[in-house]
């Protein structure tokens, strides 16, 4: 299972990936030099949002159009308004 996923960080920015392992990978985020360079320093990050994936190619995808997404778009999909 894959998933992309949006983080809340600590500057009040977002902050958009894709994972096979997501639990692992927001623990990265908050504590390891494996996390995002963006993300190291506007920790702590919260997972707001993911989606569910069978293939990395479709999360890849999904992480692009998200990235795409104005700001105001992507809190409305976090808050789970059908825009």
């Amino acid at each position: 299972m894959f998933h992309a996923y949006i983080l809340h960080c600590a500057d009040d920015t977002l902050y958009v990936g894709c994972t096979n392992d997501l639990e692992k990978r927001v623990h990265e985020h908050n504590h390891s030099k494996n996390g995002a360079k963006y993300t190291s320093g506007r920790r702590p990050v919260v997972l707001v949002y993911d989606e569910r994936f069978r293939t990395l190619a479709r999360a890849r995808s999904r992480e692009a159009a998200l990235k795409r997404l104005a700001r105001p778009a992507k809190l409305a999909l976090i808050q789970g308004i059908d825009g």
